[in-house]
């Protein structure tokens, strides 16, 4: 299925070409641009140089959470934009699952980390299968400590990708909790992953789509921390 994959939850933002598993193209940017400024001339541009257009896609995937709220909404508003104009089906999925993607070539558990802000991390665990990832637990928002735990208890080091890696790294270091780190290459959250993760789910309307967002925003608890004390 010709899917057109888009992945902004946090800084870094791609965008892949996918013919089921044959990636055809994938274009990423690290930048301080918004990626409401990014996603769609990335695209464009994609879609032009592989001479295609809308019209030939079968199908629009997303990462819907967790991660930055507003990378979340700019990537989520953009799929379902695409999908309504076109009338082509989409489908969302974690960020945490496309991130386990890239450690299927080292086998073993991933630990997908993204930093959550107060020594926490949006997590999931997964196990290479047969070149799949294996969900282990949900995705959730855990402590660093929480996790270290978790990972300690593991018969073999775990594999961190994400933006959320240096951050555990150094918290992990100071456990003496043995783990391996992605080379920067894998790190990222990526399109390619989201288009994998994407294969064999149930393609859904865009009303159907919506951010995950695993907690409250720094504004609304302030806002209900404010209401409480009132």
């Amino acid at each position: 299925m010709l899917t057109l994959s888009f992945e902004s939850s946090a800084k870094a933002a791609s965008v892949a070409l996918c013919d089921g598993a044959r990636l055809i193209s994938q274009y990423s940017q690290c930048s301080a641009l918004t990626h409401s400024r990014t996603l769609l001339p990335m695209a464009e541009d994609m879609l032009k140089n592989a001479e295609m257009s809308m019209d030939d896609l079968e199908l629009f995937a997303v990462a819907q959470g967790p991660g930055s709220f507003t990378g979340i909404r700019i990537g989520v508003s953009t799929v379902k934009g695409l999908a309504w104009a076109a009338n082509k089906p989409c489908v969302g999925v974690s960020t945490l699952e496309a991130m386990a993607w890239h450690g299927v070539m080292a086998g073993g558990h991933v630990c997908p980390v993204m930093d959550a802000r107060r020594a926490q991390v949006y997590n999931a665990l997964f196990e290479i299968k047969d070149g799949t990832p294996v969900r282990l637990c949900d995705d959730r928002p855990i402590s660093l400590e929480e996790l270290a735990e978790e990972l300690s208890a593991l018969d073999a080091p775990a594999l961190l990708v994400g933006d959320g890696a240096e951050l555990t790294a150094a918290f992990l270091d100071e456990k003496g909790i043995a783990y391996k780190t992605a080379p920067e290459n894998l790190r990222w959250q990526s399109a390619w992953g989201v288009a994998m993760a994407a294969q064999g789910k149930t393609p859904a309307g865009a009303d159907e789509l919506l951010p995950v967002y695993l907690r409250l925003s720094q504004a609304e608890r302030e806002r209900q921390e404010r209401l409480a004390k009132e």
